[in-house]
């Protein structure tokens, strides 16, 4: 079995398959920002979530332990929030569309030509820039309220908050045993407790840049040029076929 690709196109069609994994799981995992609510951590993503309140008895806020997507898409929590789905969702799109005809590229004769090749790098360039600003919109939803209350109203656009070190983080986690145990500081609270990006964020954008610098500059040698006798007897094969064709009607 013949491949249409290169040996630098093997390993484009490869790169361009995990780069497209990579980014399409960060996108559907709730893990882009890590913070604390009620005593409990509490997760997010563009339209998931990990960890929310609800009112229990007596109008009592308890929190459900339990990871979903939002009701609806006017239920996350805001427009930037809502343009980021939509953005990075294209993205991922582009990116596993072009993964897989370049897979597919490994196993099929004549399937990308040098030209084809570059065509899909550019369409992965577009996919990678779609995702990062996808992560670049993502920071403008920090000052919604319901990201406020999670990273300890200190939130704003671009900005979480001090950075905490990771005592810390635990004791906004845990305030309860914390505070029992004395290594809670007098007078500090869940209130003062912020958040932090997570590691499906910088994997979404580290695919992101992989595939607009790196599958990019490849995808310009990934496909094998026609070889000239090939495209000879392409075009003397069409000929002979167009030519019998017309031969077939004017005979009476």
């Amino acid at each position: 079995m013949r491949s249409s690709l290169t040996l630098v196109g093997t390993l484009w069609a490869f790169l361009s398959l995990g780069t497209a994994v990579a980014s399409s799981t960060s996108y559907f995992l709730p893990y882009w920002l890590f913070g604390s609510q009620l005593g409990k951590p509490v997760s997010f993503s563009t339209f998931r979530r990990c960890n929310y309140p609800v009112r229990g008895e007596g109008h009592s806020l308890i929190m459900v332990e339990e990871c979903g997507r939002y009701a609806s898409f006017r239920a996350i929590p805001s427009l930037a929030w809502q343009m980021c789905t939509v953005v990075t969702g294209a993205g991922c799109a582009l990116l596993l569309l072009v993964a897989l005809a370049a897979v597919l590229g490994c196993c099929m004769e004549g399937l990308i030509s040098r030209m084809m090749g570059r065509c899909m790098g550019a369409a992965q360039f577009v996919g990678g820039l779609l995702i990062s600003s996808g992560c670049a919109l993502y920071p403008l939803g920090w000052n919604s309220p319901e990201i406020m209350q999670t990273c300890g109203n200190v939130s704003n656009q671009f900005q979480l908050g001090p950075l905490l070190s990771q005592s810390s983080l635990s004791a906004c986690s845990n305030p309860l045993e914390h505070t029992l145990s004395g290594s809670h500081p007098p007078g500090s609270s869940v209130e003062q407790c912020t958040c932090r990006l997570g590691w499906a964020y910088y994997c979404a954008g580290g695919a992101a840049a992989a595939a607009m610098l790196i599958c990019t500059w490849l995808s310009c040698f990934a496909g094998r040029n026609p070889k000239p006798v090939m495209l000879a007897e392409s075009i003397m094969r069409n000929t002979n076929s167009y030519a019998m064709e017309l031969d077939h009607c004017l005979k009476p």
